[in-house]
């Protein structure tokens, strides 16, 4: 109202002087230059912030794969629901929820089921919105997302709004860590003070849902009570979730009746929803190049490998580099076969991303703890590859130097669990070279016995390197007759 006044006061001085003669030029140009100075101002404040304010229609029912998220995260917005009863019995209501886990795990769907349990406004923001190089912009733009969240809840009739802060580890990173841009703390200072404002006794209820995949960055003042009370691991999908999560995005879509979903749950160890989701569009996309009306198995596992490896390259080896990258990778899935039977599900020369072949596993079962004797049959698998190529080819590639990597890491994983003979250790204090002559130990120690697997088996890996060669591929059930057919 006071800078409408102060406009209008100074356009009538305007006008008066040129009426007497003046020249007013200067003045509108000065007027001008103030005019876009607080345009800009106004823009980098508050415009640059950018909610996405709407009525969730993401329900729990929705989510697969995370019925211990769920669960938890239910148990705390009944706190809410239910506020006559918690305020009878003196309980502090909940301010904020923290999700905390892997991309992709369904955090953003966890916050609107939220909205939509509670019956709330939902209005959400990124953490990356809120830092400029201004003074004081981040700040202003928390203020301004608190007041957007109010607003929202009263237009849409509502009486609570959640507000979701995505990548909140952008502005709860620990204080003192950005010493150069105090901008990060006073950021983080006003998000503090904000919810420290929260009043359950407020006509419209705020509840603060952030999400971070770094929560080892957060500041300690967000996770005290009476701000984040509530810190929510959302973590990767066991076999049952990522079950739930494919029948979820398989809704709608026409599946032939020889798909089995489990299987798919059972190959995709490590995925994501987000990958499911991915999966489950690719078949889609895959049946649609087919001109088929209905997906396939195959479809459903050619996508599997799709969103692990990328998309099917066009550039071609050469006859040489195809012969040496089957038979390379028929070593890999022999040896994998030979220790742990009905592991391998696909063997492919089909180039993707930046591999020129592979071999995909399924585990039976999802496996969170290794013993010595399991990384070591590990390290044999990455080693199967190279000493294919020396047996039958008499010479190495390039083409196993990330497998050597791999076989390093799990060497390493054997040292730092206190399994090497070197017992338990600090890998903080002990010496890099000690580390590396032990890891080194302990894979030439397992050469011999892959060597042993390769030579015995060295008809069947040139037999099916040339099927491979002609196919592209071959499944883990023909690799598994052939060595049951030569064992017999």
């Amino acid at each position: 109202m006071i800078r409408e006044i102060l406009i209008g006061s100074a356009v009538a001085v305007t006008i008066f002087l040129a009426i007497l003669g003046f020249d007013i030029t200067p003045i509108i140009f000065i007027g001008v230059m103030l005019f876009m100075l607080n345009f800009l101002l106004e823009g980098k404040m508050g415009g640059g912030l950018k909610t996405v304010n709407v009525t969730s229609t993401v329900t729990f029912d929705d989510i697969g794969g995370q019925d211990t998220a769920i669960r938890e995260l239910k148990e705390a917005l009944d706190f809410i629901i239910h506020d006559t009863e918690i305020k009878k019995l003196g309980i502090r209501p909940l301010k904020g929820i923290l999700l905390w886990g892997p991309p992709g795990t369904g955090k953003t769907l966890l916050a609107k089921a939220a909205a939509s349990y509670t019956d709330s406004a939902f209005v959400a923001s990124s953490g990356s919105e809120f830092i400029e190089v201004y003074a004081g912009v981040g700040a202003q733009r928390v203020r301004k997302l608190f007041e957007s969240a109010r607003d929202e809840a009263a237009k849409q009739g509502k009486r609570g709004v959640v507000v979701f802060i995505d990548e909140i580890e952008i502005i709860g990173v620990k204080r003192g860590r950005n010493e150069s841009h105090m901008e990060y703390d006073q950021t983080l200072n006003q998000l503090l003070v904000e919810m420290d404002g929260i009043n359950q006794n407020d006509d419209i209820k705020i509840l603060v849902i952030a999400a971070t995949n770094r929560m080892d960055m957060l500041d300690e003042a967000l996770l005290r009570p009476g701000r984040f009370d509530r810190q929510v691991r959302v973590d990767l999908p066991d076999k049952k979730g990522r079950l739930d999560i494919l029948k979820i995005h398989s809704k709608g879509k026409p599946l032939a009746p020889d798909v089995d979903l489990e299987k798919i749950a059972q190959d995709t160890f490590g995925f994501s929803g987000a990958h499911l989701e991915s999966l489950a569009n690719e078949a889609a996309i895959l049946a649609l190049r087919d001109k088929s009306d209905v997906i396939t198995q195959k479809h459903l596992t050619e996508a599997v490998d799709k969103v692990i490896m990328g998309e099917k390259l066009d550039r071609k080896p050469t006859a040489e580099e195809l012969r040496r990258v089957a038979i390379h990778e028929t070593g890999h899935a022999v040896v994998i076969e030979t220790l742990m039977p009905g592991n391998v599900a696909n063997i492919t020369i089909a180039p993707r991303g930046n591999a020129l072949g592979f071999v995909r596993q399924t585990e039976k079962e999802d496996r969170y703890l290794y013993t010595r004797e399991e990384l070591e049959k590990q390290i044999m698998i990455c080693l199967g590859g190279a000493m294919a190529e020396e047996i039958i080819l008499t010479n190495r590639s390039t083409g196993a130097s990330n497998d050597f990597e791999q076989a390093v890491k799990y060497a390493k994983d054997i040292i730092y669990s206190g399994m090497s003979r070197l017992g338990i250790i600090s890998r903080d204090d002990m010496p890099k070279r000690d580390i590396s002559r032990v890891a080194s130990e302990i894979i030439k120690g397992l050469e011999a016995d892959v060597r042993s697997i390769i030579e015995s088996n060295r008809d069947i890996i040139i037999y099916l390197a040339d099927i491979i060669l002609k196919e592209e591929s071959i499944t883990g059930d023909m690799l598994r007759n052939s060595l049951n057919s030569a064992a017999a």
